[in-house]
């Protein structure tokens, strides 16, 4: 990081900076020190010196956030003119606190070194395998230190709760927490809030998880249900595709985490989106599908288990839903659909959450979590990936906030090249686009995935934005299970052949530390596989639970397209409907607008015909009066594409707009947005919300298409 104020450019002018920059020797060799102190100092004021506390209060307003120019900068001058005394009369304690002064700045550019860079260092490939780039300033030397200093104590800003620390200390607490099995990206966020909450928990934990026992024995029974399933399938129904979760094992524990950590903090629903890798192994280990149901598709019973209607698709596309207990109460889970390979469902699922916020009043999703699992290749590949992540803040489309889980196989489908698979060094530093911490972290160390689990889930409830964990891991089987990897990548899958599963690793870790016996760990095995036998579900699932945001869909099942419906409204209603939705008397209109709403008012008194952009905000109307909500979203949607609509009015004196279709019903649930440049992830979004809101009418404009296209009202005869 360069010598400047940059961490504190949000707090004081970029004038005065400059100025100080230029004019304090403050700002030379001890900037970095400086700055430390200041960064430290905003989060906790008694983090620092009792002196500095008072010079950066005096430096900083903090009811405006700068500082009058002129009594500042005479301060910085008069401590220059000082200090430039003090170097007039040189001395050895002079030249030795000097020297002090180069390593204790040198120690703070070090701290941040490995907060920017240190995850280049991490152990994050379980297979080692992984090239590590260079990273020359994570070494003491690059600092101006050597191991002689290693016995110094320098001042830490606090650092994991120690003001002052020897070096030798220091270091060994970077290295376990961001060189260690974690390796977490943070410093390119540009909200200094964010990055102090990420880094402070992260140092405070020094990668040390502190589990009690019984969750570390709840990691180890779900690492055997995940393992004991695929083991119990591969076995029982050899060469059939289930695209096994093997490798990727401690997803399992993950999601159980993030399910009873969100339940105990008042999530009430969690929505899950994910390809076909590890889907069979959530649905029966998570959401409690029987496996007797599953072992019946395996053995072709598949088409007389379920509705006719859906007999076309396969166990490892289809969505399930289920209740789950929880210390905070139940808590919904629901898996969507997905026939696409890829990434498509991201969307689907965002607009699914949104809709269930809206029906809660959630307006900062606090009790709606959604859940999107990515592979390696695929999210840094499909453009639907970074369509949503655009989306994810903006008005219409934002939903507090999306853990996105990346089961990181490092292989694609046959690609185990980086460079042939992407031009980034991660495959998530698409979300960075966005600022989203990633996490990344090494998929045979369950207890560090635990910690990133947990840290995301915070984060994305106290920030409302979207989240990164890279579960970095490997694939035991093929692509599919009648695949041969080793064809194309023979080294790696000598490895793996000789690899033990995250489960046996994990149970000699415990073992090693007296948690559990030998003999406790294999009859968990035991036990499991006993389960299976017996087709018993695995789950721990609730049979009934009372939700009074619940949708019934059962009035929506038996209907047909070419059902007849009564389409058209009364003269006295479309006159009552007028008189809203055309009030803009206290709108100060563009002229053009205007003269289309002079026209609409001969409309409604039958002095000449309607037209469409009339007709399309009558009908809209009248369906709002009948208790629907709309959603009418596209590029251009709030005046129409053809300058037609203008169901959003802005004033052109004030700016200030104005949806007059809100005003036919309190409390209306009628969203107009004008969405972002994207088609794909809109379409997909909004067809998410309506599959989750039968009662809201979601019309999705294309931007050159028919301004027809998506209204599916019919205006013959409208007024009968």
């Amino acid at each position: 990081m360069s010598p400047s104020f940059g961490l504190i450019g949000d707090h004081v002018s970029d004038n005065l900076l400059r100025e100080f920059y230029q004019s304090s020797p403050l700002a030379g060799s001890n900037a970095p020190y400086v700055e430390f102190l200041y960064d430290n100092w905003l989060g906790d004021p008694q983090s620092v010196p009792e002196a500095w506390q008072r010079y950066f209060y005096d430096f900083q307003d903090r009811q405006t956030g700068d500082q009058p120019h002129g009594p500042a900068i005479a301060r910085i001058k008069a401590a220059q003119k000082q200090r430039s005394h003090y170097y007039s009369m040189p001395s050895a304690t002079t030249v030795q606190d000097d020297a002090y002064a180069r390593k204790q700045a040198g120690v703070l550019r070090l701290l941040t070194a490995y907060r920017s860079r240190g995850h280049l260092a991490a152990t994050l490939d379980p297979l080692g395998l992984s090239e590590k780039p260079s990273a020359p300033d994570l070494g003491l030397a690059f600092h101006g230190m050597s191991e002689a200093d290693l016995q110094t104590e320098f001042d830490t800003g606090n650092y994991g709760g120690e003001r002052r620390l020897q070096l030798a200390t220091l270091i060994e607490r970077l290295k376990s927490t961001y060189t260690a099995t974690i390796g977490a990206e943070f410093m390119h966020i540009p909200d200094h809030n964010q990055r102090y909450w990420l880094y402070t928990r992260l140092e405070k934990a020094a990668g040390h998880p502190n589990l009690s026992i019984a969750q570390q024995r709840r990691i180890l029974s779900k690492l055997t249900a995940a393992d004991g399933l695929e083991r119990y399938l591969h076995t029982k129904y050899v060469g059939q595709k289930r695209f096994s979760l093997e490798g990727g094992d401690s997803l399992i524990p993950m999601l159980d985490s993030l399910i009873h950590q969100g339940g105990r903090q008042g999530i009430r629903e969690l929505v899950i989106g994910m390809a076909h890798r590890g889907r069979l192994n959530v649905l029966v280990n998570l959401l409690g599908k029987s496996p007797r149901s599953l072992f019946d598709e395996f053995e072709g019973k598949f088409e007389h288990s379920v509705d006719p209607g859906h007999s076309g698709d396969v166990k490892y596309h289809l969505g399930f839903s289920a209740d789950v207990e929880t210390a905070g109460g139940p808590l919904h889970l629901a898996l969507a659909f997905n026939p696409s390979h890829l990434e498509i469902v991201d969307p689907v699922v965002a607009g699914s959450v949104r809709a269930r916020q809206s029906r809660r009043h959630d307006q900062y999703g606090a009790q709606v979590l959604p859940v999107l699992i990515h592979g390696d290749a695929a999210i840094s590949a499909q453009g639907v990936v970074a369509e949503l992540f655009n989306m994810s803040q903006t008005r219409g489309f934002h939903v507090g906030g999306t853990v996105h889980i990346v089961i990181n196989n490092q292989i694609g489908f046959t690609t185990s090249r980086p460079d042939d698979a992407r031009s980034t060094h991660y495959c998530t530093d698409i979300a960075k686009m966005i600022h989203a911490p990633v996490l990344h972290v090494n998929g045979d160390d369950p207890e560090a995935v635990l910690v990133c689990t947990q840290l995301a889930f915070e984060y994305r409830q106290t920030f409302h934005r979207d989240v990164v964990v890279d579960l970095v891991c490997y694939r035991r089987q093929g692509h599919n299970e009648a695949d041969e990897p080793a064809a194309t990548q023979p080294r790696m899958y000598e490895i793996i052949r000789k690899r033990p599963t995250a489960r046996v690793l994990y149970a000699k870790h415990l073992q090693e530390c007296g948690v559990i016996s030998a003999d406790e760990a294999q009859a968990m095995v035991g036990e499991y596989r006993s389960r299976l036998d017996a087709g018993d579900q695995v789950a721990e699932i609730l049979k009934e639970s009372q939700d009074e945001f619940r949708v019934d869909w059962t009035p929506h099942l038996d209907g047909t397209l070419n059902e007849p419906v009564e389409t058209g409204i009364s003269r006295e209603r479309s006159t009552r409907l007028s008189g809203i939705i055309l009030d803009n008397s206290d709108m100060n209109l563009h002229p053009r607008v205007a003269k289309i709403y002079q026209a609409r008012h001969k409309m409604a008194a039958g002095e000449i015909p309607l037209d469409w952009g009339y007709a399309e905000n009558l009908a809209y109307a009248s369906l709002i009066e009948e208790g629907l909500g709309l959603r009418l979203v596209g590029q251009d949607s709030g005046r129409g594409t053809f300058f037609h609509r203008h169901a959003l009015l802005h004033d052109q004196h004030t700016g200030h707009t104005r949806v007059p279709l809100t005003e036919i019903r309190e409390n209306t649930p009628v969203e107009i947005i004008d969405s972002v440049l994207s088609e794909a992830a809109v379409m997909a979004f909004e067809y998410g919300y309506a599959s989750a809101e039968p009662d809201t009418l979601c019309i999705w404009e294309a931007q050159f298409g028919d301004f027809a296209n998506g209204a599916q009202v019919v205006i013959d005869q409208f007024i009968s």
